[in-house]
């Protein structure tokens, strides 16, 4: 009776899902956003392709480009994202801290970036200063007032292509870094100097 209960009880334990197998020890999440226009992202959440859903794996400021209008291309920066597979949904929430606005969005990840981020390029880097294998394993997520987003996949030691161009909705609950409904600051001194002269150039992005 005891080990007819004890296989009972084993065949009740969920399987685990198989472990992301990629060529790499983890994929990564950037943000971006044009200078002076600033950027706090209250959170990052992911469906990968076993359909498993990840909360918060990512936040905070973005990183800031060199001009005001238009993109740069991508960025390198980012956080790792481990033990996540590639991503088929990625779920984006931020405060435009220069409106002030609260924005989400769902951004479905097309089959071609999982493909492009599993694909070995041979590469020069910078370090170490030789040619390499390498891969586009970092997904930036760019935010502009309105709620524009624009996503790229790249690597460290090669180009990034633009996956699309995205329009967020209005959080309709607002801002909720706190729990309170704040937003996380006020623009910094610099970039509210910038938009008491310029405003925002919107359209621009």
């Amino acid at each position: 009776m005891g080990l007819l209960i004890s296989l009972s009880a084993c065949a009740s334990v969920p399987r685990l899902p198989p472990a992301p197998r990629l060529p790499y020890p983890a994929w990564y999440i950037g943000f971006a956003a044009p200078k002076h226009m600033e950027v706090w992202v209250e959170s990052v959440d992911v469906l990968d392709t076993r359909r498993l859903a990840f909360f918060k794996v990512h936040g905070g400021v973005a990183s800031y480009t060199g001009k005001v209008q238009g993109w740069h291309q991508g960025g390198t920066g980012g956080k790792p994202i481990n033990n996540v597979d590639l991503p088929e949904l990625i779920f984006l929430r931020w405060q435009s801290l220069v409106e002030p606005q609260a924005y989400k969005i769902k951004i479905q990840i097309p089959q071609w970036v999982r493909d492009e981020m599993v694909r070995p390029e041979r590469a020069f880097c910078l370090v170490p200063n030789d040619w390499k294998d390498d891969y586009r394993n970092v997904i930036t997520l760019g935010m502009a007032p309105a709620g524009i987003v624009k996503v790229w996949v790249g690597g460290p030691c090669l180009g990034f292509k633009e996956v699309g161009r995205y329009l967020a909705k209005v959080e309709p609950l607002g801002p909720n870094q706190d729990g309170k409904g704040l937003f996380y600051r006020a623009p910094n001194p610099e970039a509210q100097a910038w938009i008491d002269q310029h405003g925002i150039p919107y359209g621009s992005w």
